[in-house]
């Protein structure tokens, strides 16, 4: 139960390939992730965004911080893979992140705010690049060589699962 809670539209699964038209697929999906995501914090209490999404979870309010965080990252692993060969990337303690003030306390609107911004900026560099540029890589110190296919595919998820998190949360708490 503890894993469906924390993963409910399961975890991350990678296809070798991906096809043009997946690849429009997951541009989309990252272009709806803000909308997505307001639609999903819409109407909730200050208690209720205090409310973890799942036992020893974040709750509400760091979930929607940790989204530009990780996103803001990911949008400069994108910048660095295609302008510099092959570059070695920093990582970030998302959980130390998460336990931040400005991620336990800010008002959620400074973060949904950010994350529309940022995912203008990414989805235009997204829709400008060829199928060569998805190609390219950068080293993550943990996961080793990474495809910027791949990493857009991640994010797509990634998106969606956090979202999930609060839409099945609020499902259960009926909300």
């Amino acid at each position: 139960m503890m894993e469906d809670l924390r993963y409910p539209i399961g975890r991350f699964n990678f296809k070798d390939e991906v096809t043009a038209e997946q690849r429009l697929i997951f541009i989309d999906e990252i272009a709806e992730t803000p909308r997505r995501l307001r639609l999903a914090v819409a109407g909730l209490s200050e208690e209720q965004l205090d409310t973890p999404y799942r036992p020893q979870g974040w709750t509400v309010r760091q979930v929607v911080h940790h989204l530009p965080d990780s996103h803001l990252n990911a949008y400069m692993r994108f910048k660095l893979a295609l302008t510099e060969d092959e570059p070695v990337i920093k990582t970030f303690l998302e959980g130390s992140w998460a336990e931040l003030e400005d991620a336990r306390a800010a008002p959620i609107e400074i973060s949904l705010s950010l994350l529309e911004a940022l995912h203008m900026r990414w989805v235009m560099l997204l829709r400008s690049l060829g199928e060569a540029d998805f190609a390219r890589t950068f080293r993550h110190p943990e996961w080793g060589i990474v495809s910027l296919d791949k990493h857009l595919a991640l994010y797509a998820w990634h998106g969606r699962h956090h979202i999930a998190q609060i839409t099945s949360l609020r499902q259960r708490m009926g909300w």
